[in-house]
């Protein structure tokens, strides 16, 4: 990997960057779209290619599950496998010790999961998830980690941390004896929790590792904690986290949440969040998501967003047309899809555009300004930006702030298809 800061804000914390692996370029920073089973849910790897997206994700304990290690390397890796000819990035497996917890039991030699196919058990230790990913080829693995609720508290908390730095130093030394550091490059995942403490601890821990890991990730949030608590334990990391090295914010897909985590000093983010409300007929604009199974749309003969570049606005697809076919007919999931992961790289897109142009806290003021607008301003986005020397605020004295996470949703019990 080679990875080189363009630009820094000279406001916030927020950079670009270009990070370069064996698949191509990366601008950062960015969203990454979530294929996790080797495909972007409603999309052909060429049709994902031609929206400009260079860097995706696949699941490592679901893709070893189906369809196995053993098709993958005759295919000659994912990437061939999936056709994507871009950057991969491969998870763990670590999310499934929360996700699929009925299915596991954690030891210190490693996971082990009943596979919720046939209850078959299997043991996922350090060394088997490098081994796995070695077989899907990802240009970006992440260590192993213990991953517990995010709203955990109490002893459970300070051992998973502590077992993730254990767990990270025998990834560490399966992947160096690999002889596939060059080409594939492993990441350490922070974790302890809620508390700033062992937060702490760990970063110190991982920070020692650093001439062995090629990046670092943010882990073990958005699970349902509080938004205020979520951006000041990112802010932590961030700030704590060496500056030559990437740092990823796992799981964060709202709009809202990309932008602070790229003021604090984040460089890549990953969610299931665009392609999953593209299913529930959600298409994502800057004014806000846009329920499109409302019938007030169903006599708007506008596309989504008349500016917009994706296949969908371009072609002019209505409003209409998609109320009338959207969660009823695949198609219309694919053209959210589109729609969705070009809004995502929009926002990404013109954040790097701000940060090297030195306008970055304006294109913060006026996104939030265009996304909540009436709403009002989520308060936990206004307290992380202040953090970090933008006021959303300024020259608003009659701003509405919104306290909780403040997520904008276009909702109407009676206001449905009909």
């Amino acid at each position: 990997m080679q990875f080189e800061v363009l630009a820094t804000c000279h406001t916030t914390k927020a950079r670009v960057s270009r990070m370069t692996l064996a698949h191509g370029v990366t601008a950062l920073p960015t969203f990454m779209p979530v294929a996790t089973q080797a495909a972007i849910k409603g999309l052909t790897p060429q049709q994902v290619e031609a929206l400009g997206i260079t860097l995706i994700l696949n699941n490592t304990y679901h893709l070893n599950l189906r369809p196995g290690t053993d098709i993958l390397q005759e295919a000659g890796g994912a990437h061939k496998f999936q056709g994507w000819k871009h950057n991969l990035l491969t998870d763990s497996g670590g999310f499934q010790l929360v996700s699929l917890s009925k299915f596991t039991k954690i030891t210190e030699e490693g996971a082990l999961f009943s596979s919720p196919f046939s209850g078959e058990p299997t043991m996922l230790t350090p060394e088997e998830s490098m081994s796995i990913q070695h077989a899907i080829g990802a240009d970006i693995m992440m260590q192993l980690d213990d991953v517990v609720s995010s709203l955990m508290t109490g002893p459970r908390v300070a051992e998973a941390m502590a077992r993730s730095v254990r767990w990270l130093d025998r990834c560490i030394e399966y992947h160096e004896k690999s002889g596939r550091k060059d080409v594939q490059n492993l990441f350490a995942i922070v974790q302890g929790g809620l508390d700033p403490e062992l937060r702490d601890q760990c970063l110190d821990e991982m920070i020692k590792r650093k001439d062995r890991v090629a990046g670092y990730a943010i882990g073990g949030l958005s699970g349902g904690e509080a938004k205020d608590t979520f951006w000041r334990i990112v802010k932590q990391c961030a700030d704590k986290l060496p500056a030559d090295r990437p740092r990823y914010c796992m799981g964060v897909g709202f709009a809202e949440d990309l932008l602070v985590c790229a003021a604090l000093g984040v460089d890549m983010a990953d969610c299931v969040f665009p392609t999953r409300t593209a299913r529930f007929g959600v298409a994502l604009t800057f004014q806000g998501p846009m329920n499109l199974k409302l019938s007030k749309y169903a006599t708007d003969l506008t596309p989504i967003d008349e500016n917009c570049p994706c296949p969908t606005c371009k072609g002019a697809t209505t409003r209409a047309m998609l109320h009338h076919i959207v969660t009823l007919e695949t198609v219309a999931a694919h053209a959210v899809t589109m729609h969705n992961l070009t809004f995502q790289a929009q926002v990404m897109g013109g954040a790097r555009d701000a940060i090297m142009q030195g306008t970055f806290p304006a294109y913060l003021r006026r996104f939030f300004d265009d996304y909540f607008g009436d709403a009002g301003y989520p308060e936990w986005c206004v307290n992380a930006l202040r953090s970090v020397g933008v006021d959303l605020l300024e020259g608003k004295d009659d701003a509405k702030v919104v306290q909780g996470d403040g997520a904008r949703w276009e909702y109407s019990i009676t206001n449905k298809r009909k």
